[in-house]
């Protein structure tokens, strides 16, 4: 798998964690005092191995689970704006509305994030290539490919590398630098959490480096001509095409068209802030991260990673981003199947003493919302 051999070689990371405001080595960390170096490697050995097993038994049920959802994801497309013309029926555009924000989510959550990670490159089928998939979201699949897959998943929660840490507009952490800005920290957050889909498709583009004078746009060119090229050609599906083809209907096809996106940024925000920054998760330094083991690697991916709890409708709509740990763990293995990793992933943190953050959906991003504010103060 293509996904596979990169995970294997970028993966290497630190192994001292922080809490707080307060670096803490191994020495002085109450957490880190339950396990041994030994311990740590035998927790990753354990980890490998059950990725093995994994690898070992992806087969035709992968493929069929995906199809299955890549069906449902086109039936509620084409659904979703097929009842969004019949608008002047209001039942007709709240159903319109509703089907086609689902269908962005799958398209987005379940399908786009999870192909795009390369977790089905191993079928060599094109439609499921990592490298080939493009997704109904104004962020280029080669910048997120980028930010997210390499970036985020090798630097994760690495303050000052892994740019997901407040996505380079919000305090997330104590150990970010405060200054009089944050203290819109709740304001950003939530014009982030509306306009999901931009602040993800200006990521790669690192605004904040622009504004502090580091770089300029014309630096940044050829990046901000994928940006516009892609924003353009989405902007131009949901919001001239499909509500010119409604003639009449189109203010509320647009508007139909607009609330789905709306619905989708901010369900995307919600599950990627509570896998990442309910109270409990961990931040690191670019010092931390030095020399790290694979054993280390894995134990530093679930302190900086959290999980939502719920049924299995919930998972298949938050991409099982709802498990957030095992993915951080192996963020190349089809999502359908961390149900199951995350019986033996919790089984084997609970013998190691390993903290394992999971909670519904209302406590983890209550806590979020909290963590957002009290960090806006210095």
């Amino acid at each position: 798998m293509a996904q596979t051999a990169k995970t294997k070689t970028t993966t290497k990371a630190g192994a001292k964690v922080k809490t707080g405001a307060k670096a803490k080595t191994a020495a002085t960390d109450p957490k880190q005092l339950k396990l041994t170096p030994a311990q740590i490697e035998a927790f990753g050995k354990e980890m490998d191995a059950l990725r093995e097993r994994v690898l070992d038994d992806l087969g035709k049920q992968d493929v069929d689970y995906i199809r299955k959802v890549m069906d449902a994801q086109r039936g509620l497309e084409i659904g979703g704006r097929g009842l969004l013309f019949l608008s002047f029926i209001p039942p007709a555009w709240i159903a319109g509305t509703i089907a086609l924000s689902l269908s962005k989510i799958l398209d987005n959550m379940e399908i786009g994030h999870n192909v795009m990670h390369g977790q089905y490159d191993w079928t060599h089928e094109p439609s499921l290539s990592s490298e080939r998939f493009e997704w109904d979201n104004t962020c280029p699949a080669e910048h997120w490919r980028y930010s997210h897959n390499y970036r985020h998943h090798t630097l994760t929660n690495v303050l000052g590398e892994d740019r997901d840490i407040g996505y380079g507009i919000l305090r997330m952490s104590e150990d970010q630098p405060w200054h009089p800005y944050y203290l819109g920290n709740a304001l950003y957050a939530f014009l982030l959490m509306t306009f999901f889909e931009y602040g993800v498709a200006l990521h790669d583009l690192e605004v904040e480096k622009i504004v502090a004078g580091e770089t300029t746009f014309a630096d940044n060119r050829e990046k901000l001509d994928r940006i516009w090229k892609k924003v353009r050609k989405q902007a131009l599906k949901d919001y001239l095409l499909f509500p010119a083809l409604s003639g009449p209907m189109f203010p509320l096809v647009f508007a139909g068209n607009f609330t789905a996106n709306i619905a989708r940024n901010v369900w995307a925000f919600m599950i990627i802030f509570c896998g990442h920054f309910p109270e409990g998760t961990e931040e690191f330094t670019r010092e931390q991260i030095e020399n790290e083991t694979r054993g280390q690697w894995y134990h530093r991916q679930i302190l900086g990673s959290a999980n939502l709890t719920g049924g299995k409708l919930f998972h298949i709509l938050t991409g099982n981003l709802s498990h957030q740990i095992e993915h951080h763990l192996f963020p190349d293995l089809p999502a359908h199947r961390y149900a199951d990793i995350a019986v033996e992933v919790r089984e084997a943190c609970a013998r190691y003493g390993i903290p394992y953050n999971a909670g519904p959906l209302h406590k983890q991003f209550g806590s979020v919302v909290k963590k957002i504010i009290r960090l806006s103060l210095p």
